[in-house]
Formats: C-alpha cells, structure tokens, sequence
C-alpha cells in the first residue's frame, strides 16, 4: 500500500488529507491549534478518529502518544544516543518496539520491527513537489498506526530543529 502525504501543510492547526496512489482521500491529518500541548488527530475518509496523537505533558524528553479508542497505543521518543541519525524508538503498549531511523527531515527514513522492514518513508520516488510517500511493506501491518508514527517522528524532528 502506498499512501501520498502533502507534507507543506505539515504544522499544528493545519488539516490535510493523505491520499492513496490512485489519488482518494484515505486519511486526514487534522491539527488542533489553540491546544496546551500539541495534538493531531487521524480520521478515516467518513470524519470518524481512527488515533488520536498528543505531546506528553511533563516529560523530560519530548514524548508524543498515539491513542485508540482513549486506549494508549504507543509512545514514541527520540533514542538517547543517536548521533548519526535521527533514531526514534516506537514503545506499543503490547511491549512490542518498533524503529524509527533515518533522515527525518529529509523524509527519507523507515520504520522497522525486530529487523523487519514495515514501512518507507520517501520522497524519492514521487516527482510532486512537497509530497513524501508512505510505502506499507507488510500487508498485515496497521496502515493508520503507521501514519501516526510517521507523523509523530516528523513533528518531534522539526520541534527539536526550531529548538537548537
């Protein structure tokens, strides 16, 4: 499955659509501005939240949390010792610990379990001008969660740039 993210309306308070590769609406990114921490949340093409993604308040490190059904889902950090490049590491809350690495900002990175290759993240091979696509390697992976992870990383990369 292969999903297309117009990432120039990427900030908080922005809503935008993610579109499969026949161009329908799959998913929408709605941002909540005017919100004491940071929060989106990722609706199905009916209006219906499928996750809901908000800053943990309180953290030492910038920490988002992916929600369903006001279930936690996943936490998501930056790795502590990461110097090459960005390492995010995803905590779902079965135990299982998903990776996140790669050039973030870039939008070149991809997300992996155990090794095993879940999603790319890549701007590579579309000739869009400010589009990355979202490639879903494994049929049985969650396509929503991954959107929310890919999203998560890509805000916590672009704060921690606003910061330095």
């Amino acid at each position: 499955m292969r999903l297309l993210v117009r990432d120039r309306l990427l900030g908080i308070g922005d809503d935008y659509w993610i579109e499969d590769e026949h161009g329908r609406k799959v998913f929408l990114v709605d941002g909540k501005a005017m919100r004491l921490r940071d929060t989106f949340q990722l609706k199905d093409a009916h209006g219906r939240i499928l996750i809901d993604i908000h800053q943990k308040m309180f953290a030492l490190r910038d920490t988002m949390v992916i929600e369903r059904d006001g279930e936690g889902l996943a936490t998501i950090r930056r790795k502590r010792l990461s110097l090459l490049r960005n390492h995010y590491r995803v905590s779902l809350a079965d135990g299982t610990v998903l990776d996140v690495s790669g050039k973030i900002l870039d939008h070149e990175f991809a997300i992996e379990y155990d090794g095993e290759l879940l999603a790319v993240i890549s701007r590579r091979w579309l000739h869009l001008r400010d589009t990355y696509g979202v490639d879903i390697v494994r049929e049985d992976a969650d396509p929503a969660l991954l959107i929310a992870v890919a999203v998560c990383v890509i805000h916590l990369a672009q704060k921690e740039r606003e910061d330095d």
